[in-house]
């Protein structure tokens, strides 16, 4: 429905929750409520609600409504649209699983799916990938027992696997090849300094004739096999055990040759291979994006970990992450629009949690998720990008940019909200103000969750019975039941908890930063 629309009939009920056009605010969905007498978060958690919703539309020849990326950009693209559906899912399934089947229903006779889906058009002129479609596709069934989404997923994504090997392995080394810069997303970045943004007659199929090219890349070639994994765990759930068995062993066998061939211990970096056996020393979040797929073990996370991503120098700005190195000498500046020359990207920070999370680093995501919270709530705009050193964005153009409110939204509830996970129930313990009131509510495992905030007080309640108090920042995890299980440390430094259960017993005890133990664990 357009604005005009709206505004005549007064009231739209969507995904849940209504938009009131007296008002202009948005009330939530019945299953995911957020309330907080801080001003200026809740206006900003509003206003990125309201972002998403006008973000939705449909994009001819598909008849259903998607969440397109907004601001500039018109439309739908495979590197980004499947997992901003998945983060949607919060708030609309409906809409977040047409995120996967836009592109499923485009598919060309030979296994090649849309690089992009806009009102016009539909592009095939690039590969533009990053979080893998098959992934995000699998995780969505999964959560909402989509048998029709998996089988789907399942012939499309192996159809593109087959595409991508034969069109993008054409050196034979058996890792994806990169043939322009749109291929990975990277527009203005110094990494693809003279190579044309799309390839020739806007056929993927077809690499410019540059120097140096087609380049054996290591975020196309993670994005193979973080797709080879799930397509691995589709066959298993669809019953097809002997594919499945191929398809893990096909992703291990790029894996491996990820790490062999484009990894440099040296920087602890991974960076492009050249026709002439050169790495193109650029480093750039091409490392997050190799980690975001899981590639590397916890000895060698631990060294890129310390050498870049975490390292102050390079990529653990004030911001976080940018997409160049700061002490990069490749760094562009001043930061133009829509660079992924330095600029820390919503993207990155979108696609965070998915790898974070998996390698025990909550706490410094946690601050990281802090630092975009703050920057997006001094703005209240929702934006592209920002100067990684003084969270300043920095484009101008319109500010509803639909991964940014999504940060926002998921950042807010993954710092102190109660959240499904699995068969757990998170519970983040971390006050949204000093001496403030807030409450988060959600429903999980088909029961209402509640977690109450009264200044540094928070109260845990599960199907409106009271579970705990707790003090001090930390996140506990429990069963679907209520059972506490497990604490585990998120804050930057080491914290002080006091948990006052409702049997009347109280415990104390010190957790450290990305510290996990069982509650009857006496350390």
């Amino acid at each position: 429905m357009d604005r005009r629309r709206f505004l005549q009939t007064g009231v739209l009920a969507f995904g849940g929750y209504r938009l009131f056009a007296e008002s202009q605010q948005v009330l939530q969905p019945d299953d995911l409520q957020f309330s907080t007498d801080d001003g200026r978060l809740m206006h900003t958690y509003e206003a990125a609600l309201s972002v998403l919703h006008g973000n939705i539309t449909q994009l001819h020849p598909y008849s259903a409504s998607v969440l397109v990326e907004g601001s500039v950009y018109p439309g739908v693209w495979l590197e980004c649209a499947p997992q901003e559906g998945e983060v949607y899912s919060a708030l609309c399934p409906d809409i977040a699983r047409n995120n996967h089947m836009i592109f499923f229903s485009l598919q060309k006779e030979d296994g090649q799916l849309p690089c992009s889906i806009k009102k016009d058009s539909v592009g095939f002129g690039q590969i533009q990938m990053v979080v893998p479609i098959a992934a995000t596709a699998w995780e969505m069934a999964q959560r909402f027992q989509d048998n029709e989404l998996l089988e789907k997923a399942y012939v499309a994504c192996s159809r593109w696997d087959a595409w991508l090997l034969r069109y993008r392995n054409t050196r034979g080394t058996g890792l994806c090849e990169g043939f322009c810069t749109y291929d990975t997303g990277h527009d203005n970045s110094p990494r693809w300094k003279g190579v044309p943004n799309r390839c020739p007659d806007a056929d993927a199929r077809k690499c410019p004739p540059v120097p140096g090219m087609p380049r054996l890349c290591p975020d196309l070639s993670a994005t193979v096999y973080g797709g080879r994994v799930a397509l691995a765990a589709m066959a298993k759930a669809l019953g097809k055990q002997s594919e499945a068995d191929r398809w893990a062993e096909e992703a291990e066998h790029i894996r491996k040759l990820i790490i062999a061939k484009l990894y440099c211990p040296e920087d602890a970096a991974f960076y492009d291979l050249d026709t002439d056996g050169h790495f193109v020393r650029i480093r750039g979040d091409v490392i997050s994006r190799v980690l975001g797929e899981h590639v590397v073990d916890a000895k060698l996370f631990a060294a890129i970990y310390e050498r870049q991503i975490h390292n102050p120098k390079a990529f653990w700005a004030p911001y976080p992450l940018p997409s160049i190195a700061l002490d990069d000498p490749d760094f562009v500046r001043p930061i133009p629009r829509n660079s992924w020359g330095g600029a820390s990207q919503a993207l990155t920070a979108l696609r965070a949690p998915r790898w974070m999370e998996h390698y025990g680093k909550p706490a410094d995501l946690a601050c990281m998720m802090q630092r975009w919270v703050e920057a997006i709530s001094r703005h209240a705009e929702f934006r592209q990008q920002m100067d990684p050193l003084t969270g300043k964005f920095t484009q101008i153009d319109p500010g509803g940019y639909s991964p940014a409110a999504l940060v926002f939204l998921d950042y807010v509830w993954r710092l102190s909200g109660v959240r499904q996970q699995d068969e757990f129930i998170e519970w983040n313990i971390r006050p949204v103000s000093p001496s403030g009131q807030s409450t988060f509510k959600a429903k999980v495992h088909g029961v209402s969750a509640e977690l109450h905030y009264q200044g540094s007080l928070a109260q845990l309640c599960l199907g409106g019975k009271s579970l705990a108090t707790v003090s001090g920042r930390v996140r506990l995890l429990t069963s679907s039941s209520g059972k506490l299980l497990k604490a585990v440390g998120t804050s930057e430094n080491e914290e002080h908890i006091l948990l006052a259960l409702e049997d009347r017993k109280q415990r104390t005890f010190r957790i450290r930063p990305n510290v996990s133990f069982d509650l009857g664990d006496p350390t």
